[in-house]
């Protein structure tokens, strides 16, 4: 394997640190040093100027202030300003660590580190090694590379306690349920479990019961004999069966109906599941993730959602916070997107001016990272030149209030004209669907198209 022609220092005050993170990256990078003295850092870099410096936060004994991370930090970026900085921290020192990329720090990679996410950050490091200096922070947010956490891409507070409770429950086989709105990786957190617990290497089986039919749940899940049905011409093992020995994920629980919980509930409670046409239990052995974007606590008070069932798939719950929860972290994966539909499209010298970096950050994004994804590839389709600008992208009003009581005022006073209601109507079923154009269609009775000539029509 020819390795990747970079130089890279690790200073860190722990032999053991520096021991492995040599032997690992000697592996896959040209030139690697290490020391323990950070008063080494200064001749160190005229003599061999690195590419990348690995620093940690934290040399004298006991010391957690991450002071002196901050003093070599700044010394790097004012002796070798085209030196990239990745930090090494522990989970008590996110919120020190994300101040640090403000400061013009690159990536931060948590201790005890991951081989390979630590190796795809340095590899990105070592492609994109043309620094720039020290960067205001608004600058070191937008270009700095993005913290990647297993499928996820995110700095914020919000975030990293979702990190932690990920990395606490996965080794465990505790059951795991999530909740979040739709967009907000719902389905990237399960994996995540599932690729860190002990059933890495065992299938991954995910069900979204939203789309699976009440007549066909038990044969889905639990599987079917042969003759069992008219359809049924051969065995067939349920997902239930398929799953044994990995991690089985049941999407969009919220959607099963109070006969469906029940049957759900027997088979968690049992361990076991009996196929349509016979009477034969099967043991089965899963990790068990649910998810959801229902309020399941106000469907068991309504008796909507079983309360016992609840119990059983909640051992631990990981809520994922929506994107304007979390806006740290906008700008990061606007320019992780943009940098995928840039290449996807071939359109590499696209980039955004201040102004829209502006508006992406202050849009309540109400279909989170999912709304993100298709703006931003739509505007890297559609958009003319190689800048992209806010009306490059459609987004919906930022707060209903912003739409209804203007529109409402007019009504009310002066403008009883079709197209005044038409804008109206069509505005308050985007607000309502949170720009959903397919729900916002169907409440309006019309296709998907005459929804878009009446958006452009009406400069929505």
């Amino acid at each position: 394997m020819s390795k990747i022609p970079c130089k890279i220092l690790i200073v860190d005050d722990e032999e053991d640190i520096l021991v492995a993170g040599r032997l690992l990256l000697k592996q896959h990078f040209a030139t690697v040093l290490t020391t323990s003295d950070p008063y080494h850092i200064p001749g160190m870099l005229q003599e061999h100027g690195f590419d990348v410096v690995l620093l940690d936060m934290n040399y004298s004994t006991g010391a957690t202030s991450s002071k002196e991370g901050f003093h070599w930090l700044r010394q790097i970026i004012t002796l070798s300003p085209k030196t990239t900085v990745i930090l090494m921290t522990a989970y008590g020192d996110i919120e020190l660590a994300v101040k640090a990329l403000k400061e013009g720090a690159s990536d931060f990679v948590l201790k005890p580190w991951q081989n390979d996410k630590l190796v795809a950050i340095l590899k990105t490091a070592c492609h994109n090694k043309t620094g720039t200096g020290q960067r205001s922070s608004e600058a070191a947010v937008k270009q700095s590379t993005t913290f990647h956490y297993d499928g996820f891409i995110g700095v914020s507070p919000a975030m990293q306690r979702v990190y932690q409770t990920i990395d606490k429950v996965a080794a465990t086989d505790a059951n795991v349920l999530i909740l979040g709105e739709n967009g907000t990786g719902k389905e990237v957190a399960a994996r995540a479990l599932h690729r860190k617990s002990k059933r890495a290497e065992q299938v991954f089986e995910k069900v979204d019961l939203g789309a699976v039919s009440e007549t066909l749940f038990e044969s889905e899940l639990f599987g079917h004999a042969k003759g069992a049905f008219t359809d049924a011409k051969e065995d067939r093992a349920g997902r239930f069966e398929a799953a044994t020995g990995g991690t089985l994920f049941l999407d969009e629980i919220g959607n099963l109906s109070p006969a469906l919980q029940a049957k759900l509930l027997t088979a968690l409670q049992s361990r076991q599941v009996i196929r349509l046409g016979t009477n034969k239990p099967r043991p089965i052995d899963i990790r068990l993730i649910c998810a959801t974007n229902m309020p399941l606590y106000n469907m068991v008070r309504e008796g909507g959602f079983r309360q016992d069932l609840l119990y059983r798939i909640n051992t631990v719950e990981i809520h994922l916070p929506p994107l304007r929860e979390r806006r740290e972290d906008i700008a990061l994966l606007a320019k992780h997107f943009l940098e995928v539909y840039s290449q996807k499209y071939d359109r590499s010298d696209l980039h955004m001016n201040a102004s829209t970096w502006q508006r992406l950050k202050e849009y309540h994004w109400p279909g989170n990272i999912r709304e993100l994804d298709h703006a931003m590839e739509r505007a890297v389709i559609l958009c003319d030149g190689d800048e992209l600008h806010p009306d490059d992208f459609y987004l919906a009003p930022n707060e209903p209030s912003q739409v209804q009581q203007p529109a409402q005022a007019s009504i009310n006073e002066t403008d009883h004209t079709l197209e005044s209601l038409e804008k109206l109507m069509v505005q308050k079923a985007l607000v309502k669907h949170a720009g959903n154009i397919t729900h916002a269609a169907k409440e309006l009775g019309i296709t998907r198209t005459a929804l878009y000539r009446r958006i452009e029509k009406h400069g929505l």
